[in-house]
């Protein structure tokens, strides 16, 4: 067996291999094969002659190019992953993986696991009013809290009027982000290897960054979002898209009815979506802009369940019980029969923003993210075993003297 390494650690490997009598041909850093199948000149490179190509799972090492020179070669590729997300990306693109620290000579007989039982994930849209009442906050807190144990999860920048996930994330916007994947899906042509490569993993969560423009909004159509939004589905199991406030149709005041339209995208991706969550300001402004856009929602919603979940709860604009008001109001407005609270945070808010990072990874202890895991684990992805357990703990407290 001829084998070709590209690693952090090739040297080391490559004695570990030939001590076993395996011949090595290639032993070179970890991003030299991504470099070699970059450059057409050198096809006739050792590394094509190799029976495996033992590579390292990150993205910059294992390319598009690489498996596509080693498929045209016959080269099977191993990849050795540190994380789960460099993992899932290499069984996106059909690799077998083995853990970094795995023997190399076990690691050659390493095979792509086979696929699981076809099941779909999910589009959960967040949307809010006009007025700041925490949509990307929200929209970023629940991707990173929904991204515990092995959840695969996505977030999505659909604001056509001001998106904001890069920024708030430390991510450059220049790359090609959600407006690439929705071109790709007008093509027909998205996949799920498609998204993994086109989207930026930040942390455990995977990123399509919005239009870093205002004026390409067009980009963003109705069609395109919504095959978008369906290809996301057999990518990750949650992907959480944020979208901007507006859903005025306007048709009626503007001469081109077949042209595109701003408010598109929160409209296409409310009528797809498998899940709603309502974000309110916990104030009097805020409380009464969602009441007076939550028939508009519904409507654009459809069937879609919506989960309404109220931030920045103080007492200073409310008074006494501002929950309660806020929950009664919501109840008697909207038919909203339970609300979620999200505490108002400002410090440590501005701190995650400072640091670029989500305040579920910066302070996972702190009140809102605690809120927000109450949230997710109540409203949005409910744990049957948790849901027992707090059963049986209430049936105890009732059956005790």
């Amino acid at each position: 067996m001829r084998v070709a390494l590209a690693l952090p650690d090739a040297q080391r490997v490559a004695q570990r291999l030939r001590s076993a009598g395996v011949e090595v041909v290639f032993a070179a850093g970890p991003r030299a094969a991504a470099l070699v199948a970059a450059d057409a000149a050198a096809s006739g490179h050792d590394l094509t002659r190799a029976d495996v190509l033992l590579v390292s799972g990150d993205r910059d090492s294992l390319t598009s190019d690489l498996v596509t020179m080693c498929d045209r070669s016959g080269t099977r590729i191993v990849a050795r992953c540190r994380r789960d997300l460099d993992r899932r990306f290499a069984e996106s693109l059909g690799v077998a993986t083995v853990d970094a620290d795995a023997d190399p000579v076990d690691a050659l007989h390493a095979t792509p696991a086979l696929p699981g039982p076809l099941t779909r994930g999910r589009a959960i849209v967040v949307w809010g009013p006009h007025g700041a009442p925490g949509r990307t906050t929200v929209s970023i807190e629940l991707a990173y809290t929904l991204a515990r144990g092995d959840r695969r999860v996505a977030l999505a920048d659909a604001d056509t009027h001001a998106p904001s996930v890069a920024l708030a994330l430390g991510v450059p916007d220049e790359g090609p982000g959600l407006a690439a994947a929705c071109r790709q899906a007008a093509r027909g042509v998205l996949t799920p290897a498609e998204l993994t490569r086109i989207a930026v993993p930040v942390e455990d969560v995977e990123v399509l960054t919005g239009i870093n423009r205002p004026n390409r909004w067009p980009e963003l159509s109705a069609d395109r979002v919504t095959g978008a939004l369906e290809a996301g589905r057999d990518w990750v199991d949650d992907l959480v898209v944020d979208v901007a406030a507006g859903l005025e149709r306007d048709e009626e005041i503007v001469s081109d009815l077949d042209g595109p339209r701003r408010n598109a995208a929160a409209l296409a991706a409310l009528a797809t979506a498998d899940l709603v969550v309502g974000v309110v300001a916990a104030d009097p402004v805020g409380v009464s802009r969602f009441v007076r856009a939550y028939p508009e929602l519904r409507a654009a919603a459809g069937d879609a369940p919506i989960r309404v979940l109220v931030t920045k709860l103080r007492g200073g604009p409310l008074g006494i019980d501002a929950r309660g008001q806020v929950r009664r109001t919501l109840e008697r407005y909207t038919g909203a029969d339970r609300s979620w609270f999200l505490p108002w945070e400002p410090r440590a808010t501005d701190a995650a923003l400072l640091a670029a990072r989500p305040l579920a990874r910066l302070a996972p202890r702190g009140p809102l993210p605690a809120a927000m895991r109450r949230f997710v684990d109540e409203a949005v992805a409910p744990d049957p075993a948790r849901r027992r357990g707090r059963s049986a703990r209430t049936a105890v407290a009732a059956s005790a003297p």
